[in-house]
């Protein structure tokens, strides 16, 4: 468990404490001028993290005049965890060991003597420590901000590995899609024309054109999105135009279902809005195509209030559906968008064998 620091100006409140502690247990209040300077270089503490070369500077004439030296050391540290330039380091612990060691205004450094080089190792030792308890911080922190920075290089380079792993599963998802689907549906095309071309029924005629169509609409829709698939990792591809409003006519006269459309909307309803209402309808004419043959369809589309309702309604079917496989998924993805627009997707039976499916929107969307 990392231990909590303290707030800075806490802690600088509590170097100046300490300072004026020093003061008072080496100075005499007798002695005005030193105890003047003292005072002044225990309060000057609170510049040291904004100047803190001035801090140490204005520091020195309490050490030059006195043995309150805690406020010199402490703006020595400072000025070491903040600085870079190790000559002016050097250099400002110089200056501390000759003020400590000279005794204003009586100066006595006679490098002669024994004492006086023992006291002045002591002196530059003491000198040191800060300088390289400093260092040793701002080394700490620059090793912290690279921590720092290696860390989000690689989750960076973990996110550059889990897109190209997508990358490559969305191109191998392309290539099924292009062997498998669009094999089967090109197939179903040639089948339904080669239907048309040779029934003799026109509703048969008709439905084999209508399956023809929308097969060859199918495989370039299909041929879009694998050029969407494996464009990934590329320039992104442009979408197919979204459809609107305006193309619930083509997409009802195209369904191959007897259908009844009823639409009273103003114009100028968001894209979204729009887009979920086509879908809508395009899935419940689907679901009637396939498990309600030979029924018939009635959509409405009205606004009320400052909801959109859309319903899909079918008779019931007059002959038995063919088993085709379903996962529901077309009804999950309605649920999802409403829910993204703040509306709502229902479905169900009705009571006379045929089914419905409503969709109800606020009429502002998201654009």
């Amino acid at each position: 468990m990392t231990p909590r620091r303290l707030p800075p100006p806490l802690l600088d409140a509590a170097l100046v404490v300490v300072a004026l502690l020093d003061v008072w247990v080496n100075l005499d209040t007798h002695e005005p001028l030193r105890l003047a300077f003292a005072l002044s270089a225990a309060f000057a503490l609170f510049l040291r993290r904004r100047l803190p070369l001035l801090t140490f500077l204005l520091t020195l004439p309490a050490v030059l005049l006195s043995d309150a030296i805690f406020a010199a050391l402490a703006a020595l540290f400072t000025l070491a965890s903040l600085t870079r330039r190790r000559g002016l380091l050097a250099v400002c612990a110089l200056v501390f060991t000759i003020s400590d060691m000279t005794s204003w205004p009586s100066p006595n450094f006679d490098l002669s003597k024994t004492s006086t080089l023992i006291t002045l190792g002591y002196t530059a030792a003491t000198a040191a420590a800060p300088v390289f308890l400093g260092q040793l911080v701002q080394a700490r922190r620059d090793l912290s901000l690279r921590l720092a920075q290696i860390s989000e290089a690689r989750d960076h380079e973990r996110l550059l590995t889990a897109q190209t792993v997508l990358a490559v599963e969305r191109a191998q998802l392309a290539r099924e899609m292009h062997d498998v689907v669009s094999h089967q549906v090109s197939l179903i095309a040639v089948r339904a024309g080669a239907l048309q071309v040779g029934a003799r029924d026109t509703e048969v005629k008709e439905a084999a054109a209508t399956i023809r169509r929308l097969s060859v609409q199918t495989l370039d829709e299909l041929r879009h999105m694998v050029s969407v698939l494996r464009a990934s990792g590329g320039r992104p591809a442009e979408l197919t135009p979204q459809p609107s409003l305006a193309d619930l006519h083509r997409l009802v006269e195209s369904s191959g279902i007897e259908t009844e459309l009823q639409t009273d909307l103003p114009d100028g309803l968001p894209p979204t809005v729009q887009r979920a209402i086509y879908r809508t309808v395009q899935e419940g004419l689907t679901n009637v195509r396939k498990h309600a043959p030979g029924a018939t369809a009635t959509v409405r589309i009205r606004q009320e209030g400052g909801a959109v309702r859309v319903t899909v309604t079918n008779t019931a079917p007059n002959r038995p559906a063919l088993p085709l496989p379903s996962a529901h998924y077309g009804l999950i993805g309605l649920r999802q968008r409403a829910a993204l627009l703040g509306g709502t997707v229902t479905s169900g039976p009705m009571a006379d064998g045929g089914y419905e499916l409503r969709l109800e929107l606020p009429a502002i969307g998201t654009p």
